[in-house]
Formats: structure tokens, C-alpha cells, sequence
């Protein structure tokens, strides 16, 4: 697009691996000494199972180098699970040729939080932090899924710990691409864990992060498309940017039986023919819908995303939740516990 004269915003293909590989994103972390989990790397079952033998340490993360729909990242409790694991992903090639390498990491504990940032590879501007609820059902049970809601901001993410992630982990891994001949200019992920011994990476992702953008973007008080061109055209240091005071909610109405086999074709109740709410509070974000003869169908896993802002997280919650009982088709399920703990 560039060649073609159309201004982009994103990182090149060349700066997109420390995404599209989970094996090139813990290697970079390594060299440069970015905390992450410890880990090794495979392309062989048996070596990997005999690994995690050896390890002993319980439980124990396996996840596909390549990408997977955000479901390649598989937590096994013993050695029969971790086997099962490895068949899935690097026998069975449950996610193609993304499971011809895996990695393998020690479990980390603490909260998560999802920390997006704009770059220009030199700059580095953090957004407001959010918090994601992977799993299917309440109390965090159920399987990983894309995202069953998120909030912002997070509340374990404080300043001090803002201006250690900013030492440690976001200004080395720009610095760190910029060394790899890899200049990263666009909006970098960064998957974070606060773990008893400080910030760690779990992962990256070369883009806005769904659904933790649905929950950021609304925040954002200063003009997107400024800052999308200051990162593109390397000026992101003479942008201000700002963001509001309150919180931002989102939950995810789901097909029942999401992540696993769904039903499509539900008709959507309580859209009005934007596909919007009337209510000016509540931002309706499609994920997996059709339209046919001006109603709204559901046609994927996760179908909506109904998202409020609040003065505080408690309001921006309660006029989410509200939103999604007056947005409604059969069989819909959704988390009642987004933003709770």
C-alpha cells in the first residue's frame, strides 16, 4: 500500500512476526532481557513431552508458534494431558502448520492486563489499560475463548507499575525490533502478567487487541486519525494525546455453545435499524452478525459486543448489563461476571 501511495498504519510484514511468531517473540524477549516466562521451543512431540516430564512443574503451558484464532495456547495439569496436547496441535495439526513448532513455559500467576500502545519505533505512547475474561463461563471456568468481555481501566494496573512496564518491557521491545532491523510503527500489544516477582510478557500482537479495543478507543479524547499518521509519518512525539477520566465496559453476547459447535440464524431483538441501541449510553459492536431484509441475524461464536462508558467501572458495568437485556436472541450466552473480581 505504501508503494502505491496510500498512507498505512501498521507495523510491515517484517515487524507483523513478533505476532505470527510466538517462537521469534521469546526469543527476542531472551536477548534482550524482557521479562517472560522461562520456556523452550520444539518441533519434535517426543523431545517436548520429555521436557515437560523432566520439569515436573505443574501446570504447564504449550502453545502453537503460529497463529491459531487465539486458541493455540493450551494449559495441561499432567503428563497425559501434555501428551494429548502435543497430538492436537503438532500430530493432528489442529491449527495447520501454526502447530509445526510449539512453545513450551512455566506457568505464571497474578492478574492479567492488556496494555495497547501506539509507536512510530521511536515513541512509545501506553493507552489506558484494559482488562480481558477469556474463559466461557463465570468465576474464570470454561474454555479460553476470543474474549467473553473486558474492562477499562484495569484496576491492578497502577502508575508505579505503569512506569515499570515502561522501563522494562515497552520502550526494550521497540528498542529491540529497532535493533533487529524490525522498526515496529503502529499499535502494539502487549499481554502482560503482574506476577509476585514484577511485570511479565505473555504475549504480543501486532494490532488492537479484540475486545480490549471496544473498552480503549471510546476512552480516547484526542483525534485517532492524528495519531495513526504521527505514527506512520515517525512524529508521534509532537502529538498530545489524551484520554478521559471514567471507565468503559464491554460484554460479549455469545451463541450458545460458543467456543465449541453454535447455532447461527437467531434473529437479534432489541437493534434498531443501525443495528445500534437507542440508548446514546450503549455502543453495539458486531462481531458475528448478518443482516437480511433489514434484520439482524446472529452468524458467528461471538455476535455482539455491548459496550458502555461509565464515570466509574460500577456505572459503565450496570448500563452494560442493561444494554444486554434489552439485546436479545435465542440461546445467547453471555458472562454475568465481567469485571467483578
Amino acid at each position: 500500500m505504501e508503494e502505491a501511495g496510500i498512507p498505512s498504519f501498521g507495523p510491515r510484514k517484517n515487524a507483523a512476526v513478533i505476532e505470527a511468531s510466538k517462537a521469534f517473540s521469546k526469543n527476542l524477549m531472551k536477548k534482550y532481557g524482557i521479562p517472560t516466562a522461562a520456556y523452550e521451543i520444539f518441533d519434535d512431540p517426543e523431545k517436548a513431552l520429555d521436557y515437560i516430564k523432566e520439569q515436573n512443574s505443574w501446570p504447564a503451558v504449550i502453545k502453537a508458534d503460529g497463529l491459531a484464532l487465539g486458541k493455540g495456547v493450551l494449559i495441561v495439569q499432567d503428563a497425559s494431558e501434555a501428551k494429548d496436547a502435543l497430538q492436537e496441535l503438532m500430530v493432528d495439526k489442529a491449527f495447520g502448520e501454526s502447530g509445526n513448532q510449539v512453545v513450551v513455559e512455566e506457568f505464571m500467576t497474578g492478574p492479567e492486563v492488556s496494555v495497547l500502545a501506539f509507536t512510530d519505533g521511536k515513541t512509545v505512547c501506553p493507552m489506558v489499560s484494559s482488562m480481558d475474561h477469556k474463559r466461557a463461563n463465570d468465576n474464570d471456568e470454561g474454555l479460553n475463548t476470543g474474549g467473553m468481555g473486558t474492562i477499562a481501566p484495569s484496576p491492578y494496573y497502577t502508575k508505579e507499575i505503569a512506569e515499570i512496564c515502561r522501563k522494562t518491557i515497552f520502550e526494550p521491545t521497540v528498542n529491540a525490533m529497532n535493533s533487529e532491523g524490525r522498526i515496529f510503527k503502529g499499535c502494539l500489544y502487549f499481554g502482560l502478567m503482574l506476577t509476585p516477582d514484577g511485570p511479565r510478557v505473555v504475549e504480543y500482537n501486532c494490532r488492537f487487541g479484540d475486545p480490549e479495543t471496544q473498552v480503549v478507543l471510546p476512552l480516547l479524547k484526542s483525534d485517532l486519525l492524528t495519531i495513526m499518521k504521527a505514527c506512520r509519518d515517525g512524529n508521534l512525539d509532537e502529538v498530545s494525546i489524551e484520554w478521559s477520566e471514567g471507565a468503559c465496559a464491554c460484554v460479549i453476547e455469545a451463541s450458545g455453545g460458543y467456543p465449541e459447535a453454535y447455532e447461527k440464524g437467531k434473529l437479534i431483538e432489541g437493534l434498531n435499524e443501525d443495528g445500534q441501541s437507542d440508548d446514546p449510553d450503549i455502543y453495539v459492536y458486531h462481531a458475528g452478525t448478518k443482516i437480511e431484509d433489514g434484520k439482524f441475524y446472529t452468524n458467528g461464536g461471538r455476535v455482539l459486543g455491548i459496550t458502555a462508558e461509565g464515570e466509574d467501572l460500577s456505572s459503565a458495568l450496570a448500563k452494560a448489563y442493561k444494554g444486554v437485556s434489552e439485546i436479545t436472541f435465542e440461546k445467547m450466552h453471555y458472562r454475568t461476571d465481567i469485571g467483578k473480581k
